[in-house]
């Protein structure tokens, strides 16, 4: 799944001035759409593990990817080729 959080988002504001940054919490939001896009509603979650390694900036194009199935999946967001964040999400 692509998405892209655009410059006009309410995140934005504050994270941080003079040079917005897409917060995890929002790609981590982006992570979970997807997960259910794929496998449908989700329960209470655990994320034992979550990694940010690279920013995501206002109107970049990223993309999920998703690996496993119910309890468990992995999850990679990609921008132009450079891992933003991975880790896993676990039904609770």
């Amino acid at each position: 799944m692509e998405f892209v959080v655009e410059h006009c988002h309410p995140c934005l504001p504050g994270h941080f001035p003079g040079r917005p940054l897409v917060p995890g919490v929002v790609v981590l939001d982006h992570v979970l759409a997807a997960i259910e896009r794929a496998h449908g509603p989700l329960g209470a979650l655990r994320l034992p593990q979550v990694k940010f390694a690279s920013p995501l900036l206002p109107g970049q194009r990223a993309r999920v990817e998703l690996d496993g199935a119910a309890p468990r999946w992995r999850f990679r967001v990609i921008r132009d080729g450079v891992v933003v964040a991975s880790g896993e999400v676990v039904l609770a």
